[in-house]
């Protein structure tokens, strides 16, 4: 059958992931986790490419193209990696699923929608990763509570928008999950508890569960199937009804409000589901009927002067507006706007000299403070808010000398050619950003992610929920290759 696509998402092509694995940049970082907070819950998040000394610009892109009853309390979920592109380039948390309970390392992304792991008798699923983590392999049948998902069940034929073809009784509900690189996860859906922290007093969590309908992989193809940067699965915090925040929604266990912090100085931070108090955020509406989390930007300014852009501009493509994605490292303008941008810079270092490297990462030696000497970078958006973003955050460095820019141009960078505008870690880190379902906007204030913020739960308790730290065992060695780019291309869910 031909696959079904549930979920629109970015392409920016497969040619990056091999041309930037030609690329060998060393970077030195340290290891770390986070403390994520959902509803009133945390999961341990960990930053799928921190720790990593060595790691390569092809990495970075192409990891990028491998895309996409009681209420319960605050939830704290454990973040670890870092969003810095020449460190781990992501974030990861550690969830404890099914009865007893086992602990899996998933990626945290807002660019998918559906959690799912690894599960026992999996075809190409990794048996090790780099990342000093231990990697398990799930199995519905060691789990007291696991059930398997028929395809005549309403999450299946809500999830593939009516019933499937074929569908008998005593059949299972399938799924096929492919990104933009060719990498591809295939398996079934599966139901069972998930394991959370809910936050019960000030830095203090207990145990607590909630039912999830989720994916059990049973064959991986190209990058997923990788030992280097290998996690059990994905955690998709996206929009859609088959996600595990929306789940956990629409069965009264949490609001559909969940918000992160991602540290990118000591790695980890914090992410968080449930209603954040402080700090408070201006926030701006989401452009309806959108599958990702997108707004609407308005100028770009550079050095306090704004850039004289098109209209508009930032509606190119497919995608209406700018997308927010934690699950992505860089950040992805369209060509007039790269265009204009990197000239307004370069403007205020005319003597600079930059060096292509790999058709697509502009670098350049530089022994000076960046931002001493780079202008600072400000996207301004409907409802007034403003995203600031520093040279140490667009800029990141490779070697004590030596700095490569993390903006991109879409319009080349796509297969088609068609602009678009994509914000990743790389400008969203030391931020505290909101994503309000209930209310259908998003916001974000700068922050101090290794510090706390503060939840009210259902019964207007307000606690704090701090950050964690996730360390990785694991130091790569100077020149190896690691891709760090994250899961944001065309996903596709099909009934196999």
């Amino acid at each position: 059958m031909n696959p079904t696509r549930m979920l629109s998402a970015y392409d920016l092509g497969s040619t990056g992931k091999m041309d930037l694995r030609r690329l060998l940049l060393a970077i030195a970082t340290a290891s770390s986790l986070t403390a994520v907070v959902c509803g009133n819950m945390v999961f341990e998040v960990h930053n799928k490419l921190k720790g990593r000394e060595d790691r390569s610009l092809a990495a970075m892109r192409a990891h990028d193209a491998r895309r996409h009853g009681r209420l319960l309390s605050d939830i704290d979920l454990e973040l670890g990696g870092n969003g810095q592109p020449s460190e781990t380039g992501l974030y990861f948390a550690k969830i404890g699923i099914g009865t007893p309970s086992k602990d899996y390392y998933v990626q945290v992304d807002t660019g998918s929608d559906i959690l799912w792991v690894n599960c026992v008798g999996c075809d190409n699923c990794p048996r090790k990763s780099d990342l000093g983590i231990k990697l398990s392999l799930y199995d519905p049948k060691s789990s007291s509570t696991g059930d398997l998902v028929m395809c005549d069940e309403g999450f299946c034929t809500s999830t593939y928008n009516g019933p499937l073809q074929g569908c008998r009784p005593n059949v299972q509900c399938l799924y096929n999950v492919v990104y933009g690189d060719g990498s591809s996860t295939t398996g079934y859906f599966v139901k069972d508890y998930v394991q959370l922290d809910q936050v019960t007093g000030n830095l203090q969590t207990s145990s607590t569960n909630g039912s999830v309908i989720f994916g059990c992989g049973d064959k991986q193809s190209g990058e997923l199937g990788s030992s280097s940067e290998a996690l059990d699965g994905i955690l998709g915090f996206g929009q859609a009804n088959s996600s595990m925040l929306s789940q956990l929604a629409s069965s009264g266990k949490v609001k559909k409000i969940f918000a992160h912090c991602l540290d990118s100085i000591n790695g980890g931070g914090i992410f968080a589901i449930g209603d954040v108090v402080q700090p408070k955020v201006n926030t701006t509406p989401l452009v309806p009927d959108q599958p990702h989390y997108n707004v609407i930007m308005k100028e770009v300014e550079v050095g306090g002067d704004v850039l004289p852009l098109p209209t508009d501009v930032f509606d190119g493509g497919d995608a209406k507006g700018t997308i927010i994605d934690s699950g992505t490292t860089l950040a992805y303008l369209p060509n007039e706007v790269y265009k204009q941008l990197m000239n307004a810079i370069m403007a205020k270092q005319p003597g600079l000299k930059l060096h292509t490297v790999e058709d697509q990462f502009s670098c350049f030696q530089f022994a000076e403070s960046v931002d001493d000497k780079f202008p600072v970078v400000k996207f301004h958006f409907a409802g007034s808010l403003t995203l600031t973003v520093y040279p140490h955050d667009y800029l990141f460095q490779i070697r004590e000398d030596a700095w490569c820019f993390g903006w991109m141009n879409s319009g080349v960078q796509s297969k088609d050619g068609k602009d678009m505008t994509l914000l990743g870690d790389l400008v969203l880190s030391n931020k505290l950003v909101l994503y309000d379902l209930e209310t259908q906007t998003i916001g974000w204030t700068e922050y101090n992610c290794s510090s706390s913020i503060k939840v009210k739960d259902d019964n207007g308790a307000v606690y704090s929920v701090g950050a964690h730290e996730l360390s990785s065992s694991t130091t790569l060695v100077m020149g190896q290759v690691f891709p760090v780019l994250s899961l944001f291309v065309y996903m596709l869910h099909s009934l196999l």
